[in-house]
């Protein structure tokens, strides 16, 4: 895997190059997947890192990791660490980022980045225990993109089985004053997928998908990102769904977003969530 240390949005960064895809992880302040895309094209993840913010946490976007508690998928511990700067570490051919220490909650977060070809990356997500106590999560891997106005995102649905169904869970409220319309016409249904064509209403859904998948399709841009997760049949997942996502206010961003089975973690262990990036025209 190619990889280069480089200045990005005025942070330290990592940038890891193929022949199909460019990525950027900063390491000031995350961890964070700060840029994806192909090389020498536009960014397709969203990044700010000036106006959205709560507290002394800023949203900045990019890819990050943050921790559903059962029962709690948004507690105010979900992201953190967030903000703080990050440890770097080559191992097994990947690149693998871990957050601070949280004083706290005695966890750290990250990822392992490796590559599996021109166009494709596993990006595995990990909560550790770093503490002495146990620690209960769902690792949730949310990446912010930035839509374009003819972008849509689209979620296979069921498993094909004979008794095919499956979980959708509708926000219309939620913390912060934030609301999302029940008959959301950005919204749409085929008989095998869920379709979101972003309008800029505010919208959020969480879904249980056992293909695990989630694409971005961008034709202005000719690309397709789509990242997929494992799906475990027999665990428990958050509010019962694997994957979810968020339109911000006037298209801002959209997050893809995937969540891990809920467990305990022991101390000294760590929770992982792998998912597969893949970007083609």
């Amino acid at each position: 895997m190619k990889t280069r240390e480089i200045e990005f949005s005025g942070m330290t960064a990592i940038e890891i190059t193929t022949s199909a895809a460019r990525m950027v992880v900063v390491t000031d302040r995350g961890p964070r997947i700060a840029f994806f895309g192909k090389p020498g094209d536009d960014n397709l993840l969203f990044w700010d890192q000036k106006d959205l913010a709560r507290g002394d946490w800023k949203l900045m976007g990019g890819h990050r990791v943050w921790g559903a508690r059962p029962m709690a998928d948004e507690s105010e511990d979900a992201y953190r660490p967030d903000n703080g700067p990050c440890k770097v570490e080559e191992k097994d051919d990947a690149l693998i980022i871990t957050s601070a220490r949280d004083k706290e909650l005695a966890i750290t977060h990250g990822f392992a980045i490796s590559q599996n070809d021109e166009s494709m990356f596993s990006v595995n997500n990990f909560i550790s225990n770093v503490g002495e106590m146990l620690y209960s999560t769902s690792v949730w891997a949310l990446t912010c993109t930035k839509p374009a106005a003819d972008t849509s995102y689209h979620i296979p649905l069921g498993d094909h089985s004979e008794w095919d169904c499956f979980n959708l869970v509708m926000f219309r409220k939620w913390g912060g004053g934030h609301t999302s319309p029940i008959n959301d016409p950005q919204i749409s249904f085929t008989e095998d997928e869920l379709v979101l064509s972003p309008q800029g209403i505010e919208s959020k859904r969480m879904l249980q998908a056992p293909r695990g998948t989630l694409t971005m399709r961008a034709p202005d841009r000719g690309i397709f990102f789509s990242k997929q997760v494992e799906y475990q049949a027999a665990a428990s997942y958050p509010l019962g769904c694997n994957l979810a996502f968020y339109v911000g206010p006037d298209n801002f961003m959209v997050e893809m977003e995937s969540m891990g089975p809920e467990q305990t973690i022991k101390p000294g262990e760590t929770a992982f969530s792998r998912e597969v990036w893949k970007i083609e025209e």
